[in-house]
């Protein structure tokens, strides 16, 4: 699963740590959602698209080849 949140955090002019405090999450969850190593819980792909105004799936990818 691909996702915006880098370019989208950057576009708000926020740190990872900024973003993290607002999700109530580590920062090292954003680095790893930012790397495509982690896929979050409904939750906080929710809470995550929230912030930024968008629907989960114009915040998160999903690849249509099977990959995930």
């Amino acid at each position: 699963m691909e996702n915006r949140l880098k370019e989208l955090r950057e576009q708000a002019g926020m740190t990872q740590e900024d973003l993290a405090a607002r999700a109530g999450v580590s920062r090292q969850t954003i680095i790893s959602l930012e790397k495509g190593k982690y896929n979050p819980s409904i939750n906080l792909a929710y809470k995550l698209s929230r912030l930024f105004d968008l629907t989960i799936e114009e915040l998160f990818l999903l690849k249509e080849s099977g990959d995930q």
